[in-house]
This record gives structure tokens, sequence and C-alpha cells, in this order.
């Protein structure tokens, strides 16, 4: 049997961008993933389909596993052979008990890996527009931890702590806030002294209150800042306002769900998290190839009959390119061959294949492509029209007075479902809207989430049959302007603007 190992991967404080590069080719390959309650769901959407997954979360007064049941799962799945990532909310080292969880690993000689992450008590500050250290405000930074057994007194120095004259940052103290500055005011801290909590931090939930040490407690109150948090004490406060670049982004604190196939979600989710978005990448569909299709290398030995090959989408254009290659086709072959796409997206990556599009409809759904490529086909055209297995028949029957062979190259199939509570986040609203790109994504998100109250969930869809689709299940719909990446943005950005 081989050796396992186990690597303690720092998933950083929520923002999917400030996951180390590290970190994130480690979870792409693990079998198992003992994940924390602060991971982000974002993060929590990487972990590989096919990987166990174990739910170690922690918050105050509630924790799934006791920390000894963890390190001993830790190691029973390292001692079965296991690729084992140990994911945890910002660094593993800081008040993240990671040196516990090495113990047992160390005692029964299995080797481990160490993978620290971004810690919440210097970005989440940065994102509330708090530089931690500012040559004219204190040349310190103290980080000490908030939590403390209930009845008992806090085993920290406070005089010491104020004497520093630095910035103090506590991490999990947003109970505790009161005694926390009290404690500071009796060891001498000037009650006038600048503080700050932030709530959630780096994610759309992000809140932050900034007041004073006498007063910070009585206004996070007022504002029902809750947990996660951090407590930051000190004169580097008073930039929150000034420096509070985050909230400028147009679509800060907006959480938008993408529910694209795996292979076409990225540039859709770099492009709203440019613009400030918390995303969530939930694939609720994926493109199986059919495997062995003897009608798929027929049509490509009988390339000559053909005038017309028509795509709807990119993946079958590039699952069609990936069999071409497959069965050495020499690309001269489609010299005479004029090609239709539906839609920029699959014109892009027909593009990468040297070949630009001979049309594409205004309009993007079946029927239009179907009646654009009627208007300027030859009478007796041959038509291939390589794409899923249930495809919409409206193209088919536009075209009817051409002779088509409408070749299934593919299947779209279910996603497991993953580790988020999909369920919980619409039902609690923090699921701002979900990004529909195809009708057959719609349907699989809905098939494999069957429970969720639908009238909840605004959807931003790329065209009419997407809409109509996401409407079937009572969401409230609204369509793109044009059939495109960009537009389907715009009408995400427009959403926002309405709260």
């Amino acid at each position: 049997m081989k050796k396992g190992k186990v690597w303690l991967v720092g998933a950083g404080p929520g923002d999917i961008g400030l996951m180390t590069l590290k970190g994130y080719d480690l979870l792409k390959k693990a079998e198992v993933v003992v994940y924390d309650s602060l991971v982000s769901d974002a993060i929590l959407a990487w972990i590989p389909e096919n990987a166990k997954k174990i739910d170690a979360g922690k918050r105050a007064g509630n924790h799934k596993l006791r920390q000894e049941e963890t390190n001993r799962i830790l190691l029973e799945e390292a001692q079965q052979g296991k690729r084992v990532v140990r994911l945890k909310g910002g660094d593993p080292f800081l008040f993240g008990r990671g040196g516990e969880e090495l113990e047992l690993l160390t005692e029964n000689e299995i080797p481990y890996e160490v993978v620290p992450g971004i810690t919440s008590a210097i970005a989440v500050p940065a994102y509330n527009g708090v530089p931690v250290t500012h040559r004219d405000y204190c040349s310190s930074i103290h980080v000490i931890t908030g939590h403390k057994k209930q009845g008992e007194e806090y085993d920290i120095d406070f005089e010491a702590l104020v004497r520093t004259k630095g910035t103090l940052i506590f991490l999990m103290g947003i109970s505790a806030i009161e005694d926390i500055c009290n404690q500071l005011m009796r060891a001498g801290m000037n009650p006038d002294m600048p503080a700050a909590v932030f709530q959630e931090g780096t994610t759309a939930g992000q809140r932050k209150v900034v007041a004073t040490v006498a007063t910070i407690t009585q206004r996070a109150r007022e504002e029902k800042i809750g947990t996660p948090g951090i407590i930051v004490v000190g004169k580097v406060c008073e930039l929150a306002y000034k420096f509070d670049w985050v909230e400028k982004q147009p679509l800060f604190g907006y959480k938008v769900l993408i529910t694209r196939p795996r292979e076409l979600a990225s540039t859709m989710a770099e492009k709203l998290r440019e613009l400030g978005a918390e995303v969530v990448e939930i694939p609720s569909i994926k493109a199986v190839a059919i495997e062995k299709n003897e009608a798929l290398r027929g049509a490509l030995e009988h390339l000559p009959s053909y005038q017309w090959i028509a795509f709807t989408s990119p993946t079958g254009v590039r699952i069609f390119w990936e069999e071409v290659s497959k069965a050495r086709v020499d690309m001269r072959a489609f010299s005479h061959i004029r090609f239709a796409v539906l839609g920029t997206g699959t014109q892009k990556e027909l593009g990468k294949k040297g070949i630009f599009a001979d049309l594409i409809p205004e309009v993007s759904d079946g029927k239009a492509l179907g009646e654009a490529i009627a208007r300027v086909a030859n009478p007796g055209d041959r038509i291939l029209i390589p794409r899923a297995a249930k495809g919409n028949m409206e193209l088919i029957e536009a075209l009817r007075d051409f002779t088509v062979d409408d070749l299934a190259i593919y299947e779209t199939v279910a996603c497991e479902r993953g580790v988020m509570d999909i369920a919980g986040e619409i039902e609690a609203g923090k699921i701002h809207c979900a990004a529909f790109t195809s009708s057959s994504a719609v349907r699989s998100f809905v098939e494999g989430n069957p429970t969720i109250d639908y009238s909840r969930l605004t959807a931003a869809c790329i065209g009419q049959q997407t809409m109509d689709t996401a409407r079937e299940y009572g969401m409230r719909c609204v369509m793109a302007k044009k059939a495109t990446i960009d537009s389907l943005i715009d009408t995400v950005i427009a959403l926002k603007n309405e709260k």
C-alpha cells in the first residue's frame, strides 16, 4: 500500500483570490479533504467531486468534531495511503491548532507539509481600508486571541499591550468585545482610542463599524455585528473610511452563484470578481463525450458531403475538435465548409482552432440559428450539427428543407452535489443572484437541489429559453440584452443596483 500524506493548507480569510497557488494545486489533487467552517463557499466549491469530504467545522459553542477526533481522522486517512488536505480558514499556525494536529502524525511517522495561508489579522483590515501599520500611527502590531472559556478570566497582560502603543488585533473575540475593551481601559488605554470591528471580511458579507474603545461595544450591538469577525484597536482605524477601496467596487457586497459547466465557468467568474463580487462556482452539469462515437467518425470520413457545420456551444466545438485530432483529419478537409455558431462564446472557441465563423445570429437560440442558416444556404446543402444528445429541436425544425445530420457528440450529466449549503444560503438571502447560461444548467441545478424555494432566487439568464426554464421553477428572472457573457455581467450589475 502506498504511504499517505497530510497537507495542512491555509485557505485564507474568505476571498478565493487570497488562497495560495500551492494550496489550490494541492486541493485539486486531494483524495480526502477535512475542512473547517471558516473556509469560504467559493473555496469549498473547488473540492474535487470524487474526493472524500469531512466537515470538521468549529464555531463558538458548536464543534462538529472534537479536536481529538479530527487528529484521529487525519491519521487514519493517511494510513490508508490517501492524499489528505486539512483545509483551514486563515493560516493553520495562527490560532488554527495546526500544531496540535501535527503531533499525532509525527508520533506515527506520517509525512506532512504545512502550506501557510493569508491570515485575517492582516487581510480583513486591509479590505476595510485599515493598514495595520503606518509610519505616522504605530510601529508594531500584536495579534491576540479574543476567545476564552466561559466564566474564566483572560490570561493576557493588557497593561503590556497598552504600553506597546501598537495596533492590537483580536481574533475570535466578537462575543467578548465588551470585556476586551473594558480590560484595555482599565489597563490605561485612552477611551477615545479609535477601534473597529470587521465582520465577514473579504466576502460579500463584509461589514464594519468604526468608533472608539469606549463606544465600539454599543455601536457593534446597534449594527448587529456578528461572527466571524475581528476587533482592531489603534490609531490606524481612523483610516478606515479614507482608504475603503473595496466598498467602491461596482459589485461589492454581492454574492453570485454560477452554474455553468466547470470547464466554461472561469472567464465569467474572473470578470465578476474583478468587479468586486463574491462568486461561487457550482457546476451543476458536466459534459461527457460519447465514447466510441461511430456516427461522428463516419461524418468525419464524409466531410466532402457537407456544406455547413453548425455549433451550438463552446463544449460542442471543443469535443468535436478533440475527435478531429484523434481521427487525424487534415484541416484542409474543411476548406469548402461554412461554419455557423450560436453565441460569441462558441465563436471564440471556434476561433481558437483558427476558424472564423461565417454566420452568427443576433438572437442566441436554436430557432434563430436555424432560420439564419436557412436564409443563406443553397437548396440541397447538407448540414452537420455536432451537439449535446438532448438538443433543442427548434433548430432542426427551422432547417426542415435541408438535409441535416443532427449528431450527438456529448451528454450533459449532473455533477455530484458539493458541501456548500446552497438551500440555507438562498433561504437566508445570502445568494443575491444566480447566473444561468443554458436551460440544461437550470434544470440540472434544480434537480440537484430539489428542496429549495426558488421563488427566493433571482436568476440572470443569457437567453429566452434559459429564462423560460428558470421561470418554470418560480425564479425571479432577468434576461441579458445580448447573448454574451459581458451582457450577462451587465445584467448582474443592474440587479445589484436595484437593491
